[in-house]
């Protein structure tokens, strides 16, 4: 099972497991209230068809109801970091004006119990070594202490599993456009608009990975 947001990150772990052998029969996508969930889902279903996975589609409205904050509500303004703040101790700012509390705990939990229900062993999320710098629940610390909490509320029978764990975006970009991930059907924009802004930080991130993608191309 891949847990899919519809982003970059999902939709390359995704295609590496796929790409390594592995099975992969459903997706998960989840509505916690994202201000782009629409753009999401819709994302999430047509990459789940281009990989030949079902995607279940469930809500926990209450998550992002207990953050309130700009990556949820659509009256707040979203952070427009300028490229050189994507890095260092200006990122946390931009961080932690989106952060939902234990997000990927409560997502990756509820994504267990649906491949424990389906007798589904692997779990696969698009966790990254650039984006665990500012979000601890991307992290190598993280996967580990969550597979071990999952030996004991899974009966040890499922596990979390990330291709893309220490990889920076670039590097994932890379990797993705190398085994024919459907990158051109993914949304990574944190808002909720007809097209990405491609101003805010996930927009940024991308932007970033396809320059230096293209110039190492070029060279």
């Amino acid at each position: 099972m891949i847990l899919i947001s519809g982003g970059l990150d999902s939709t390359v772990a995704a295609s590496l497991y796929q790409a390594a052998g592995g099975q992969l029969s459903w997706g998960l996508f989840i509505d916690y209230g994202q201000r782009a969930v629409q753009q999401e889902e819709r994302a999430a279903l047509a990459v789940g068809k281009a990989l030949g996975v079902e995607v279940l589609c469930t809500a926990v409205p209450l998550l992002g109801a207990l953050a309130g904050n700009a990556l949820v509500d659509g009256k707040q303004d979203l952070p427009h970091p300028d490229l050189g703040d994507l890095d260092g101790p200006k990122a946390m700012a931009t961080a932690d004006a989106v952060w939902i509390p234990n997000r990927n705990g409560v997502l990756l939990n509820l994504a267990a119990a649906v491949a424990e229900a389906r007798s589904l062993d692997v779990v696969v999320v698009g966790f990254n070594k650039e984006e665990a710098e500012t979000f601890p629940d991307n992290s190598s610390d993280y996967l580990s202490a969550l597979n071990d909490s999952l030996a004991y509320s899974t009966r040890g029978s499922v596990r979390v599993e990330s291709p893309t764990l220490e990889m920076s975006k670039v590097e994932l970009y890379a990797a993705g456009m190398a085994v024919g991930a459907p990158l051109d059907v993914t949304w990574s924009c944190y808002d909720g608009g007809e097209r990405p802004c491609e101003q805010c930080e996930s927009c940024r991130r991308r932007a970033r990975a396809e320059e230096a993608f293209a110039a190492s191309a070029d060279g």
